[in-house]
């Protein structure tokens, strides 16, 4: 070890940087130990860094607390602003949306309201008149009293309407208007009656088409088609009235359906206007007619007639089958009804089903209610319209018969 090292462990120093030692005689004063002097002196420095750090920490709390409450402050006035904001974007869009809304209400209604007006007028007061009568009838069963009572305003009216109603085929005696009948199947009574002039002239009598060649008999009738099974039911009538009737045609509707090609509706139409017998004809115009009015749901011909005819009085049955196939064949048609020019419209309760407008229902008008001919050539003397024409090449010649058998 040098001599001016400390031995380890000491604290020694150099001499030159050792105090004085004491004069002899004095005391040496006393130190304060090591430990008090680093404790005073730790306390000192403490002291006022514990004071400054305690003023910083509330001026530093006091300066977050300020901040934070200018913070929260200015959030809140922000989020106030922004929701004054919206409320005033919402308003002005709820009012934006509640005005297009009643101007559009508006529009709508103006609209509903001209077209409902439009639509009241072209109707007219049939149209208003037969709604009331179709929402009257609902779906509640109706007694037998009432639709009594219906048939018979109906049948007034259809009388008025139809005061020159007629049997719409050609015909002068109870033979000619039995083989029209025949004819009438699956065809017009106006194609019977631009055909049957030239047949009757050929076959005045039952005992003349009795006799007739098949073939020049279907070549006549070929214009009503199904010529060839009409010409068979003919020929068998024909010759069944001249061997078991004498060349008379029956008037019962049992004798007369017994003949080839004849049905009760065909017997009626004979028995109704050859003999003055009342009868119903129930045909397809019938048929559909009665249906629509609520007269009946039966699509049977023979249950049609059974009910209708406990509806209305024997003596108004032939009459009442004339007006109703008259207003099926000129307005009440099968597939687009013309109700806005029907005249017992306030009387239906199907009103609705066709055409409802005046002017388009009146171009759907057929016969003389569309200013066309008729169906017969030979009219009766009352009939409004214009005579049909005659077939260029089935004309009968004048005088009767002529045609070659």
């Amino acid at each position: 070890m040098s001599e001016h090292e400390s031995p380890k462990g000491t604290t020694g120093r150099t001499t030159t940087g050792e105090k004085a030692a004491p004069e002899p005689g004095k005391a040496a004063p006393k130190k304060a130990s090591p430990e008090k002097a680093a404790t005073k002196r730790a306390a000192t420095k403490t002291a006022p860094t514990a004071s400054s750090g305690a003023t910083g920490a509330k001026k530093t709390a006091s300066g977050k607390k300020a901040a934070a409450s200018q913070k929260t402050a200015t959030s809140k006035k922000a989020a106030a602003t922004k929701t004054a904001a919206s409320k005033t974007a919402a308003s002005k869009t709820a009012a934006s949306k509640t005005t297009a809304s009643k101007t559009t209400a508006s529009k709508t209604a103006a609209t509903k309201t001209a077209a409902k007006k439009g639509t009241a007028s072209k109707r007219g007061a049939a149209g208003k008149k037969a709604t009331a009568a179709k929402q009257a009838a609902g779906t509640r069963p109706e007694s037998q009293e009432s639709k009594a009572k219906r048939a018979a305003r109906i049948n007034d009216a259809l009388a008025e309407v139809y005061y020159y109603a007629h049997p719409e085929l050609d015909f002068e005696n109870p033979f000619e208007l039995l083989v029209a009948t025949v004819l009438s199947a699956q065809t017009t009574d106006l194609r019977v009656n631009q055909t049957t002039p030239a047949l009757f002239a050929a076959y005045p009598t039952p005992e003349d088409m009795a006799a007739a060649n098949p073939e020049e008999l279907e070549e006549l009738i070929r214009p009503t088609g199904f010529f060839r099974s009409k010409a068979k039911s003919l020929l068998g009538l024909s010759a069944a009235l001249r061997d078991d009737f004498g060349g008379e045609v029956p008037g019962t509707v049992e004798e007369l359906v017994k003949l080839p090609g004849v049905g009760r509706k065909t017997a009626f139409v004979v028995m109704g206007n050859a003999f003055g017998l009342p009868g119903l004809t129930v045909d397809t115009h019938f048929g559909r007619l009665v249906r629509r009015w609520k007269l009946t749901e039966q699509t049977d011909a023979v249950k049609v007639e059974q009910e209708i005819d406990d509806l209305l009085p024997e003596s108004e049955w032939t009459m009442f089958s004339h007006r109703t196939i008259f207003h099926g064949r000129r307005i009440c048609h099968s597939r687009k009804p013309a109700c806005g020019a029907c005249p017992i419209a306030e009387l239906c309760p199907s009103y609705g089903e066709g055409e409802t407008d005046p002017e388009k229902a009146k171009k759907l008008l057929k016969y003389e209610m569309g200013g066309q001919p008729g169906q017969r050539l030979k009219p009766p003397a009352d009939y409004p319209g214009q005579p049909a024409p005659p077939l260029p090449s089935r004309a009968a010649p004048e005088g009767g018969s002529g045609a070659a058998r």
